[in-house]
């Protein structure tokens, strides 16, 4: 047996998300027993892969208190108290999913809109949207001969349901935007489109379909799911709703086992009465990147094997061979 392969040693750590059933709370899971070696370039479902960033940093508020009695008041006992936990680290990568999490609020597409429509920072009233048809999935837009025409490929289309008026959470497959009043949204019909999460680009088309070039996050479109262009995206400051995800943060291995860092609920927090929400990394000036910062705060859930109260959960995935200590 080797010692080296007992240091971890990666180059950068790995971003998956997946969204969290907002109305029963659910989590998605990482299990180690099933999702040890995955492929970084195809994890395994739900986990969306949404590339390397930079900073990652954890941080724990955790406390261990001393319990203390008797006539000495000497420590009797231990207590952890103060459970909390939360990450930072910056997007490099710029989508749909990045701008949404790091901006913590509703993330809106911006539909096409009519050329005669008044202005609006979001986009203004958009043009009419193409009913979807039976034999569609999450990689293929069945819409008919003719209706295809007014699509081209590299298009960016949103794919999701009229709003009918509801109430509560909307978007098909991934909770969008959560809705008090159908009056806040001007009662419009493209309003779930606006904000899906079921967002992509076209690789191509058939006669009658759009093929996508990535699969639609939200899954399979709901029946009478209809399609928009998507001229951008756009996120604001302010808002009422707040982003919840389950994260998965990979360090992969050079040499060595592969670390994992398992968040089962991520919601967006503050780092400070003031911070930066993107800053500029230098490549060769005047060359930059825009970097997006994001930080979370980890909520609890249960673990299933022992009603343990958790935050997060780190594995460590040895190399075949190694010492085990």
């Amino acid at each position: 047996m080797t010692r080296t392969g007992l240091r971890p040693v990666a180059r950068e750590t790995r971003a998956y998300f997946a969204p969290v059933d907002r109305v029963s709370g659910t989590p998605a899971i990482f299990d180690p027993s099933k999702d040890a070696g995955f492929l970084l370039e195809a994890p395994p479902a739900p986990w969306i892969d949404l590339g390397w960033i930079e900073a990652f940093r954890r941080t724990s508020t955790l406390q261990i208190e001393a319990l203390t009695g008797g006539a000495a008041n000497a420590v009797a006992a231990q207590a952890r108290n103060a459970l909390g936990a939360r990450i930072d680290f910056e997007f490099r990568d710029w989508g749909k999913l990045q701008m949404a999490l790091a901006g913590g609020a509703e993330h809106m597409n911006v539909l096409a809109s009519d050329p005669s429509a008044s202005r609006s920072g979001s986009g203004g009233i958009a043009v009419a949207a193409v009913p979807l048809l039976a034999g569609s999935s999450s990689g293929e837009l069945v819409l008919g001969a003719g209706a295809v025409d007014g699509f081209e490929a590299g298009d960016l289309v949103a794919c999701d349901v009229d709003y009918a008026q509801e109430t509560g959470y909307v978007g098909s497959g991934i909770a969008a935007a959560y809705v008090k009043n159908p009056q806040d949204v001007r009662q419009d019909a493209n309003y779930v489109r606006r904000v899906t999460f079921n967002v992509a680009r076209v690789a191509q088309k058939t006669a009658t379909s759009l093929l996508l070039a990535q699969a639609l996050p939200g899954g399979t479109p709901a029946a009478g799911a209809a399609v928009q262009k998507v001229a951008a995206f756009v996120d604001r400051e302010g808002g009422s709703f707040m982003q919840q995800w389950s994260g998965l943060f990979v360090e992969e291995e050079e040499s060595g086992g592969r670390v994992c860092f398992y968040y089962p609920r991520l919601s967006p927090c503050t780092t400070g009465a003031a911070w930066g929400r993107e800053h500029r990394v230098d490549i060769d000036k005047p060359i930059a990147m825009l970097a997006l910062q994001a930080s979370f705060t980890a909520l609890p859930t249960v673990d299933d094997n022992d009603s343990a109260v958790v935050l997060c959960y780190r594995s460590y995935f040895p190399a075949s061979g190694v010492a085990v200590y």
